[in-house]
């Protein structure tokens, strides 16, 4: 049986979190493993909708895809997270009720996040017209201690992938030394 884990990718809006777990996904899928993507963006549509962004709510916000991300883990599944889960208290809780938990910082400034933002919500979040954004007027935690920070305002999709895939085989969540990402 194929050992599960999960691979939660954290960082702010817009840093590339969807797209690395996409890339993840085909990486690992090529590989003939069992894959699922929790994406936050998707995930509150479905799992938590009526949830706010009150603290309170994005804590139950993550500790529910935290839930479903362990029940996949433990039956054998390779689980990507892709959600912002801005508050450290609760991702380390999630990490240690896990267990197989690779936490990975997509790290990318605000300058870089502002212009390549295409709806704007940067700009709009700045000037005070939405509420509760994380990273504007509402923190992001940066992590402590992730197993990988990936910065991608300086490298490319690939870079970022690469670094992610050869750091899974280091802590020996992939065994296979020809698993590369393209």
């Amino acid at each position: 049986m194929q050992r599960g884990f999960v691979v939660w990718l954290t960082g702010l809006p817009g840093s590339g979190k969807s797209t690395l777990a996409r890339g993840l996904e085909s990486v690992l899928k090529e590989q003939k493993l069992n894959v699922e993507v929790l994406d936050g963006d998707e995930v509150r549509t479905w799992l938590t909708a009526g949830l706010g962004f009150s603290r309170k709510d994005r804590d139950a916000n993550v500790r529910r895809i935290g839930s479903v991300a362990k029940l996949l883990a433990r039956n054998g599944v390779a689980t990507i997270v892709a959600a912002v889960a801005p508050y450290r208290d609760v991702r380390r809780e999630i990490r240690l009720d896990i267990g197989d938990f690779i936490e990975v910082y997509v790290k990318c400034s605000l300058e870089v996040l502002t212009s390549r933002d295409p709806k704007g919500m940067y700009e709009k979040a700045i000037r005070g017209e939405i509420a509760n954004f994380t990273g504007i007027s509402d923190p992001y935690e940066e992590p402590l201690d992730p197993h990988l920070v990936v910065e991608t305002d300086h490298q490319v999709e690939a870079e970022s992938l690469a670094k992610l895939v050869a750091r899974l085989h280091e802590l020996k969540y992939l065994s296979c030394s020809q698993i590369t990402a393209h």
